[in-house]
Parts: structure tokens; sequence; C-alpha cells
């Protein structure tokens, strides 16, 4: 069990135990590639790995050996194309068994990993490929990704080559006819070659809800900070299947489908699915008898629109979600459906779970749980002092520079201005804002310009999203802040409106009275307006900003 090497401790007695004791061995010289999923090679040769499908019918099995041998004919081939350590490479490959692989062969090269979506559009791609200096695009063979490259690469010089996984195309190598001729075996560089734990790893670039995105970046102790996420919150276990529903570009696929699970000895179910259907999703839950699973809570909505029940769930010991809060809502009716709690974690792309309703905690319904044992958490009020229990406050990790935790972000690439501004205190802060009560337990109140002032109140939108969410009426909404020439804003609600119902004045009184009855009344939404959907992120992320902002607009 490779846990041995770098948990001191793995079982402990009790949260409080878990929180003082738990410590993180990092080898000086720690890389992914090299030292887990080649070691597991060695130490168990026939041990699966990863479990893909597709929608079309596609369905491989590979174990640590197979990724082993492939990412070795990987990195032989990017050598020969000029990859280096240090050298910038993006993936854009959905949820293609070759990312696995792709990733795991950079990583033993000491190349920096940026994963990008297959919704990046021209100038998405050229801000990127300028920002990092990108040196070579994978990308999966689909048409509007291919197109968006193609139009991107004469305004990013960088870009030297552009490899296809699928079908050959004009002006792009294809890697599976090039890859097939290098051999199985790759030395582990040494010297200036060699990687070292503070190198760059890897570099995700934030959603952008507002203004450019930002370059995150992490070293290689990276994926130990995500044992954590994958033992202790996730709960996978060793020979068990575990999915987390990602698209590669996300950094929710570093959480839940590659490094604290192969760490953990877990084996990976992936479902490269083209279009999230769910009756398709729990189609594949059921058949192939997951133990564990992690999705985003739009999701779990969205099945629970479905006939759960007649699905057999049953494999499945532990439900987690994260990305945006669980409403307690939803949290009732999966547990009601299959027996089982939904352990929600909060984190960011900046690090890994950062709260969580870990084994020995039993979860509150819309509670994030407790802070995970990597990182000193407190909440501040906005003069700086601490918040009390029951008292809205800001997020903070303190005492970075006593002790960096494993798995945090270590700055922002190429910008050292803004690394010195965000972490140069010693602290860091990511503007969400909580509430922790009696008990320890935090519950998420929004992002902090998200927080309503309405008549002298402060009103958090999860609050009222939560209770709205209980009415059959929606399967999801968002809550802001409208502009209001007396109160200054007042709270508004954006619903998407589950099957059979349809708009109607009646109906956004129903809504409105529901609020009241559910939650202080202050906090109803004076205006409802119905869509088809919400505007989201790359990530999943609901884009408040840009429903505000479009308020702004036509007030204006």
């Amino acid at each position: 069990m490779l846990l041995d090497k770098y948990l001191p401790r793995i079982d402990f007695d009790s949260y409080e135990d878990f929180k003082a004791n738990y410590r993180v061995n990092v080898p000086a010289d720690f890389n992914f590639g090299f030292d887990i999923v080649d070691e597991w090679a060695k130490q168990e040769p026939e041990k699966k790995a990863l479990v893909w499908c597709d929608d079309e019918g596609g369905d491989r099995t590979f174990t640590f050996t197979d990724i082993s041998h492939l990412s070795n004919q990987a990195a032989n081939y990017f050598t020969s194309l000029g990859i280096r350590k240090g050298t910038v490479v993006m993936l854009i490959l959905r949820r293609r068994w070759e990312y696995w692989v792709c990733a795991v062969a950079l990583h033993k090269i000491g190349a920096i990993l940026i994963p990008g979506s297959l919704q990046l559009a021209k100038k998405d791609l050229i801000y990127r490929g300028n920002s990092a200096k990108i040196h070579t695009m994978i990308c999966v063979d689909d048409s509007y990704v291919i197109e968006q490259v193609d139009h991107a690469q004469p305004s990013v010089p960088s870009i030297q080559h552009k490899i296809i996984v699928g079908k050959s195309r004009e002006g792009w190598r294809n890697f599976h006819e090039e890859v097939a001729a290098f051999p199985e075996t790759f030395a582990r560089p040494t010297g200036d070659a060699a990687t070292k734990v503070s190198d760059t790893m890897i570099v995700y670039f934030t959603s952008g809800t507002t203004g450019d995105p930002k370059m995150v970046q992490h070293d290689f102790s990276h994926p130990l900070g995500h044992i954590v996420t994958a033992k202790y919150w996730q709960q996978v276990q060793e020979n068990k299947l575990h999915m987390s529903v990602s698209d590669s570009g996300w950094a929710k696929f570093g959480w839940g489908k590659i490094y604290g699970q192969w760490i953990c000895g877990a084996v990976i179910f992936a479902y490269d699915m083209a279009k999230f259907v769910p009756t398709h999703l729990l189609q594949k839950m059921q058949d192939y008898k997951l133990t564990t699973f992690c999705a985003p809570p739009t999701m779990y909505r969205f099945m629970l629109q479905e006939d759960v029940a007649s699905y057999d769930l049953s494999s499945i010991q532990n439900f987690s979600t994260a990305g945006e809060p669980l409403n307690p809502e939803v949290f009732y009716q999966w547990q009601k459906l299959t027996g089982k709690e939904i352990r929600e974690g909060f984190g960011q792309t900046e690090g890994t779970v950062l709260l969580a309703n870990f084994p020995w905690i039993t979860p509150k319904p819309g509670s994030t749980g407790k802070p995970s044992p990597l990182y000193n958490i407190t909440l501040l009020r906005d003069d700086g002092t601490p918040a009390p229990d029951g008292e809205h406050g800001a997020l903070v990790m303190q005492n970075l520079k006593k002790a960096w935790p494993t798995g945090l972000f270590v700055g922002y690439y190429q910008n050292p201005e803004m690394t010195q501004e965000i972490l140069g205190g010693g602290s860091y802060c990511p503007h969400d804002v909580f509430e922790r009560d009696k008990d320890g337990y935090y519950w998420f109140v929004g992002r902090n310009d998200d927080v309503i002032k309405c008549s002298g109140y402060r009103i958090g939108p999860f609050e009222v999203e939560s209770a709205l969410i209980e009415h059959p009426a929606v399967v999801e909404c968002a809550i802001t802040a409208a502009p209001d020439p007396i109160r200054g804003q007042v709270v508004k609600a954006t619903v998407v409106l589950a099957k059979g119902y349809t708009p109607s004045p009646e109906l956004t009184k129903e809504l409105q009275n529901h609020v009241k009855h559910t939650t202080a009344p202050y906090k109803y939404p004076r205006i409802i307006e119905y869509v088809d959907e919400l505007p989201k992120t790359l990530g999943g992320k609901i884009k408040r900003a840009q429903i505000r902002k479009a308020d702004e607009t036509a007030q204006n």
C-alpha cells in the first residue's frame, strides 16, 4: 500500500484526532508519474487503474502497468518533439482515456500541464496561449475544438505542435500513429532534467466569472494534497471503482479522477459522455457497480427529476458533492431514495478540499462540514477580527509562512506581482463568506460580492436558493441582487422549472409565499425570472455576476 510511504498515520479515532494529527510526508523529488503510477505497476503489475467507456459502446480497462507503458511511450514521443522540463503543453481531451496517459507522461518529463475545456473559443485560446507560452496543443478529434485551435494558432507564435487524438487532420500530428513507434521504457531523468517537488507541475486557468482568468500554479506536491480529498472525503477504496463527474478541462478532474484516487489505489471509472443525460449516467452507475461517486449538485438535482428508485445504486457506499452548495432538499430526497447521505465538500482551483463532511462527521444538510487538517482556517469580519459563531465572516487560510499546506497553489504563473499581493502576507482569502455554528460546522453564505444588502439586511443567496429548491416546481435557481431605487437592492430569483410547470403570475406568487414561510420573510425574492438554463462557468458554477450585470445594464 503506497499510502504508508506518505502518511505516518492512516487511521484516526475522531475528527479531532484527524485534524490534530494528520501529516503528509513530501519527498523532495516526488513525481506522480514515477512514484505512484510506475510504483503501483512494480508492486502489483495486474492492479487495475482505469475503467473507461463512452456513449458509442467503447469499453476498455487499463492496469497500472498499461498506464506505465503507454505513458513511457508518450514521454519518449513528446521528448522527440522538443518537450522538456518546463515546456508548457495544453490538453483538450474531454474524458478520453488518452488524457491519463498524456498527463502522466508530461509529469514524468517535468513539462507543465494546462488542462483545457472543449468550450474554449478562439479568443480564449489566444489569451491562454500567449499568457502561458503554450508550446504544444494535444486535442480530441472534435470539429469545434480543431477549428478554434486552427484559427487561434496564427496569433500564438509559441505553438510549435498540434497533436490530435482521433482521425488525422491536415496540419495536425496523429497521436496514435506516431506514439506507437516509441519504446515502452522511459528512464527517470537525472541532473538538471529531474523534477524537484517545488517545480511547476500544472497550471489551471480559473473560470474567470469577472475579468481575465488567472493562471493558478501548482507544484509537484499537489497530488499528495489530494489524499485528504480522495480517502477522507470521497472515501475511495483500494481496488474499487470511483467516479467523479468532471471534464478533464476542470480542476475538479484533478480532485476526483486521477491524483488522490490513484495514490489510494482506487480504480477510476471514466464515462466519456458527449452530453449529460441523467438516465444514461444512472445506468452507468448501476451497471458498473461503483463503490464511491462524486458529482456537482446540479447533476443530483437533474437525476432527481428521473425515477432514481428504479436503478440499483446499492453498490455505492459513499456519495459526495462539490462545486456549488448542496441544497438540503436535494440531500433529503437523495437520502430517501438511496438510503445514503451526500457528503458535501468545498474547495477551489487554488487548493484541495478545504472543508468537508469527513467520515467521523454526521452531515448537517446544507453544511460544507469542517476544515481539512491541511489548512489553518478561520472566519474574519470586514475589520479583520475573528467572526464569532453564528456571524458571517470571510474564509481565510492563515499561517502560510509557518507551514505551507500540501496541495495549496504556490502562486500565479508568470505573475510574481499578483502572487505577492495575494499570498505575500502569509494568509490566503478566497473571498467566500461563511458562517460557523456552535458545533464547528461551516455554512456557505456566498461569494463576498454575491451577498445581498437590502434595506439594511445582509442576505446570503444560498439560504434563499435552498428554500426555493424545496418547492417541486424548481429544479435549480440563482439568487442575486437586482438594483432597486428605494431599497438599493432587492432579492431576485432566476429559476429553471421542473417538468410539467410553466411560468405564470400565480406560480410566481406561490414561490414567493413559499420562501416567506420557509425562511425569514424579508428574504423572499421580489423578482422572479424564468429561464431554460442558468449561465455557468466552464467548471459548471452559476455565473451570478453575469445575471447581476445584465440586470444593471437593463436598469440603465
